[in-house]
């Protein structure tokens, strides 16, 4: 069978459907205050500085197309890719308390401003599907 290339935004919405362990953020409910203006589908990844190389998972988000939030909580600055807008500081990191994020990073699938899918916990590049050759 040859290769076949999956959608970005597809393989992005295939991997917040993966279940997350202790996943504490509430599907369906809004989001709590933030700085920008919300477009009907947006993602947004809450990460801080102890999370070591996100590199892939950025890749991987950025890929899907869709506008993307970097909110960078827990008070130490840590780098997103150029071009993302970061959030920082405590209002930063009481929008993740707020959230009730139970591990960095997490990524959020936001429609209509509430939360459509969430994704938490480590990212090692494998975003949960079967490979075929």
């Amino acid at each position: 069978m040859p290769h076949m290339k999956r959608a970005p935004l597809l393989t992005l919405l295939l991997a917040l459907g993966t279940p997350a362990a202790d996943a504490r953020v509430r599907l369906g409910e809004p989001l709590p205050a933030h700085p920008w203006t919300t477009p009907d589908r947006e993602v947004i990844v809450v990460y801080s500085h102890d999370c070591g190389d996100l590199g892939e998972l950025w890749g991987a988000v950025l890929a899907a197309g869709l506008p993307v939030r970097a909110v960078n909580a827990e008070d130490v600055a840590a780098p997103a890719p150029s071009g993302v807008n970061v959030w920082r500081g405590p209002e930063a990191t009481a929008f993740a308390r707020a959230l009730r994020v139970g591990a960095y990073p997490t990524v959020l699938l936001v429609q209509g401003g509430r939360v459509l899918n969430a994704w938490e916990g480590n990212f090692g590049g494998d975003l949960g599907l079967a490979t075929r050759s």
